[in-house]
């Protein structure tokens, strides 16, 4: 298992920007692809963005695409999600997540079996 902390989250207007972080321990970082989801109160957790293992490949929500850049840094086993032209549609808590690098990055909750405790992003109006 691989632990997963992230931070970053925040109170922000809408049009602002914030950089969340996660930041993993326990097993080689580069063996798993990493995601980011979101859950907003009585809603879903849904998939916000995802990235291969070596860096090379990324996939957005279309809700995002445009908007946010995910990356990582495996030297720093960190993962990162770059979010510009914040709306109030994206407030939720933000879920750093993990899994398998064997079949790629998907967007289904079940398939990630490591999970961070969550970050909050408030976007006012």
């Amino acid at each position: 298992q691989v632990q997963l902390v992230e931070s970053g989250g925040g109170l922000v207007q809408a049009g602002g920007s914030l950089r969340l972080s996660c930041a993993a321990s326990g097993r080689t970082f580069s063996n798993y692809d990493m995601a980011w989801f979101r859950q907003a109160p009585g809603k879903e957790r849904e998939f916000v963005a995802g990235i291969r293992w070596s860096g090379g490949s990324t996939y957005y929500a279309d809700s995002v695409k445009g908007r946010c850049t995910i990356s990582r840094d495996n030297a720093k086993s960190t993962v990162y999600l770059q979010m510009n032209s914040l709306k109030p549609e994206d407030t939720a808590v933000y879920y750093c997540a993990a899994k398998p690098r064997y079949n790629g990055i998907t967007t289904r909750i079940r398939d990630y079996n490591n999970w961070g405790q969550g970050t909050q992003v408030t976007v006012s109006s």
